[in-house]
Parts: structure tokens; sequence; C-alpha cells
């Protein structure tokens, strides 16, 4: 067990450490925007760049992964649609967030120190793969159902449209189709843009927990704490049990057969909490509050998920 805490345990001490110095006044949450925006804009770009520019591109491209990944994500996000509606009465819209906050994960900025600490160099392909699936195909499709919600049926086309348009301009995107096109041509940057690219790399991990831990300070979850513990077992225990579900499925049909580097990847990241912008995207239609009383939650909470995950990893051999 304290092996495995020797990983989780630094995770969720940046976490600590972002969140006590900005409820101390060492920094501001306004700070924490501005480290984000660093992580998002540069650091994790860099990284998404140097862990796909630096592999063939056979290496990369794990389409099983994918797979596995996305129908384990979309039908822990059709559960969680079917229980917030009848389940717990929530409205569509409300119910939309629901499904969000259980079905993405925050690849990024949990999953991917998470990774690095536990598997190594293939967290950086591991992440890419995750941002592959989550912004090109979750994302936009969850933006839609919650503007079909509203009563806006008629739009949701153009909100598809916008938050692919949107896709193409961010910065993690462009990492991954410069990665991409680097390995395929087989290039190698110059020695010195090479070091400068990885020196940005290197500065995501324990940054981007840093800025988890901070954005929480001054969350509350006075009055919402049933539903949070809800969207919370969605996230934590309803999505790795569904991926493990269906890796399993597959792998006994012969459909896929993934490595146990890439098993435990695709559980680490099912048993993260919710993605980051999780509260930004609530924002849109009044959800924001809820949002982020369910993140600060279900962040608090997963130092044990992701604790038992590991273990039962090491227990069962994989």
């Amino acid at each position: 067990m304290l092996d495995i805490l020797a990983i989780t345990g630094p995770i969720y001490v940046a976490i600590a450490l972002g969140y006590l110095t900005t409820r101390m006044g060492l920094f501001a949450r306004a700070d924490m925007q501005v480290m984000g925006r660093f992580v998002i804009n540069l650091a994790l770009p860099a990284l998404l760049f140097n862990a796909l520019a630096q592999r063939p591109i056979g290496e990369i491209l794990n389409g099983a992964y994918m797979g596995v990944y996305l129908l384990g994500s979309l039908l822990t996000l059709a559960l969680g649609l079917l229980w917030a509606r009848r389940g717990a009465r929530q409205d569509r819209t409300t119910s939309v967030y629901w499904a969000m906050g259980m079905a993405c994960a925050n690849s990024g900025f949990v999953g991917y120190p998470v990774a690095l600490l536990t598997l190594g160099p293939v967290a950086g392909v591991l992440l890419g793969l995750n941002m592959i699936v989550e912004n090109l195909l979750l994302i936009p499709l969850l933006l839609a159902l919650a503007e079909s919600a509203e009563n806006r049926g008629s739009r949701w086309q153009a909100v598809v449209g916008q938050a692919l348009r949107k896709l193409l301009r961010n910065p993690m995107v462009l990492g991954l189709v410069a990665g991409f096109a680097v390995s395929l041509l087989g290039w190698q940057l110059p020695s010195p843009l090479a070091r400068t690219v990885t020196l940005f790399s290197q500065a995501s991990g324990a940054l981007s927990l840093f800025v988890i831990g901070g954005s929480l300070a001054g969350l509350h979850i006075e009055g919402m704490g049933r539903q949070v513990a809800q969207i919370a077992a969605g996230k934590l225990l309803l999505h790795p049990l569904v991926m493990v579900a269906v890796l399993t499925g597959l792998e006994l049909a012969g459909l896929v057969a993934l490595e146990p580097q890439l098993r435990l990847g695709l559980l680490l990241t099912a048993a993260c909490p919710m993605m980051g912008i999780y509260t930004i995207l609530a924002q849109r239609h009044g959800r924001d509050g809820l949002a982020a009383a369910a993140l600060l939650g279900t962040t608090t909470v997963s130092f044990v998920t992701l604790s038992a995950v590991l273990w039962a990893f090491k227990a069962f051999g994989g």
C-alpha cells in the first residue's frame, strides 16, 4: 500500500498546496487562471508535441485504445443521462451537465501527472489519445445536447460547428496535429528548439496539479451535497466500472487486445475527476454553481478511487 501512496500522495500534496496557498492569500484565484492559461496554451501543447513527435506513427494511433475509451465514455454518458432524468428527476439541461461530469475525465491536469508517475513516458501518448476522443467527440456532442435541451434544437448544428472551429485554434489540438505531422514525416527538430519544447513540457505536471488545487479554493457545496454525491459516484465509480466492462467484453470477444500499460492508463483516466473546464462549460446554461461544487467534491474523493485502481491493478496483475 505504501508504494501506491508513493504514487498518489505527491499528486494530492501538489493539489493541497495549490488549495492552501490560495486560501492563505499567497496567490489569488485569478493567479490560477493565469497559470492555467500557461499550462493549456504552452506547457500541455509542448508536452503533446513531444510525446507524439518522438515516436513512430504506428505507436501513436492506437485505434483499439481510443475505441474502448470512446465506447466506455458514451455508455457512461447515456447511463448518466438516464439516471439524472428518471432516477434523480432533473430537468433536461441539468441532466446533460450531470452526464458531462460523469463521462469527461480530467486527462490533462490530473490524469497525465498520475500516469507519468505510474507509467512513465507512455503517459504522453495516452494524453494525446484521450485528448482526441474528448475534444473532437465527447465535448462537442455534450454541448449539442445541452443546446438542444434548452429548446434551441435548430441551433445544435451551429453549436457543434462553433465548438469544432474553436478546437482548430486550440493550442493543445495544434500541438497534437504538429506532433502527428512530425512523426509521420520522420522529421527531427533542431537541438535548441527541441530542448526549448522539452523545457516547457516539463512544466506541465506539477503546475497543472497546483492550478487544480488553487482553483478549488473558495468553492462550496452547501445545499448541493446530494447532487454532488451522485455526480461524483457516476464519475469515480460508474465510469471506471463501465470502462472495465467494455474492455473485458471486447477482449473476450477478440475484438481488442490492449497491453497492460494501456489497460492501466485507460482505467486511471476513467477514475480521474471531471475535466477542469467543466465549470466554464456549465456557465453557458447557468449550471456553473453545481458544476463547481461537483468538481470540488469529486476531486477530493478521487484520491481514494485512483489509489483503489492502482491497488486492484497490482493485486490482480493487470
